[in-house]
This record gives C-alpha cells, sequence and structure tokens, in this order.
C-alpha cells in the first residue's frame, strides 16, 4: 500500500531596498563670556623711622669743636692761666720778699727761674680717641601699614543652545520576487 506524499515547494520573496542614510548636524556655539577683573584697592601707610646720631662728643675728644664752643673753651683756658699766673706771680713776690735782707736773694732768684723754666715731666699715658660710648645711637623704628581691599570679579556668562538639524532617513522598496508556495499531492 502505497501512501500518498505532500510535496512543498516554496519561492523566496526577493525585495530591492532603497535606503537613504540620515544626517545629523549637531553644533554647539561656544558660551558668550565676558570676566572683568577689577583691581583691588591696595592701600599702604608708612610711618618713617628715625635714627638720631650724636657724635658731639667724639669730635670734642678729637679736636673737632664749633667757634661759639672753642671760644668759650679759649676763654675759659685763658681766665685759668691769667690767674695761675697771678698765684704763681704773688708766690714768687712773697718768696723774694722775705728773703730780700739776706745774701740769698740771688739763689732765691735762680730757684724761681728754675722752677718756671726747667725740664717738665709730661705723663705718658695710652689714650683712646674718641672715648668710649662718645657716639650716641637712638633710633626709632617705622611702622607700615598695609591695607588690601579684594575686588570681585564681574562675570556675565550666557549659554547658547545647539544648533540640532536632522534630516531623517528614507528605506524605499521593490519586489523583484513574490514568495510563492506550492503544495503538490502525489498519490
Amino acid at each position: 500500500m502505497r501512501l500518498p506524499q505532500i510535496q512543498i515547494r516554496t519561492t523566496d520573496a526577493q525585495v530591492d531596498l532603497h535606503i537613504s542614510k540620515p544626517q545629523q548636524i549637531i553644533k554647539q556655539p561656544n558660551a558668550t563670556q565676558r570676566i572683568e577683573q577689577p583691581a583691588a584697592i591696595l592701600e599702604i601707610n608708612t610711618k618713617r623711622g628715625v635714627l638720631r646720631i650724636d657724635s658731639s662728643q667724639s669730635r670734642r675728644d678729637l679736636g673737632l669743636i664749633g667757634p661759639f664752643e672753642s671760644s668759650a673753651k679759649y676763654a675759659q683756658e685763658g681766665k685759668q692761666e691769667a690767674m695761675q699766673g697771678m698765684a704763681r706771680r704773688a708766690r714768687e713776690g712773697r718768696q723774694m720778699m722775705e728773703g730780700a735782707g739776706k745774701d740769698q736773694g740771688r739763689a732765691i732768684i735762680q730757684g724761681i727761674a728754675k722752677q718756671n723754666h726747667g725740664p717738665k715731666r709730661i705723663p705718658f699715658n695710652i689714650k683712646f680717641i674718641p672715648s668710649v660710648d662718645s657716639v650716641k645711637i637712638n633710633y626709632t623704628p617705622g611702622t607700615t601699614d598695609i591695607n588690601i581691599t579684594r575686588q570681585n570679579p564681574k562675570i556675565d556668562a550666557q549659554v547658547n543652545k545647539p544648533i540640532h538639524d536632522y534630516t531623517p532617513g528614507n528605506v524605499t522598496g521593490t519586489m523583484i520576487q513574490r514568495p510563492d508556495v506550492q503544495i503538490d499531492v502525489i498519490g
């Protein structure tokens, strides 16, 4: 016994597609930005330092004195020398008066002459010129005050929207071959 058979034949569909690609353009313009930075306000106040140097004592030690002080000094020294000279002459006169009646008059005058004109010893010693601490220094320091006032920056920023251009794609198709199914029964 023979069974009937079914025979199926198919034909695939063939389609021709035409595709146009989509186009998308996106541009982002830069932000419009303006920044301004005002300068800080700077105030500086200074008080000068004062340096005082008094070297008058050291100048006096070196013998460098002004005309007024020099005149006063020499006048004082002259006055003292005159007083000493007067005292010396009075002393010598007394010596001569006391020995006037005797034979010693000549010896007294010789002794007085020897006292006045003989070699005199001058003490020798080391002297520091100018003397220690003869220059006086006085310093008053100065001050500096600095005030800074900060200025905030001025920022003006404007965001620009993106530019978006989109062209959609397109697909068109043409059927070249239609699908087909054939069924045969063989018996």
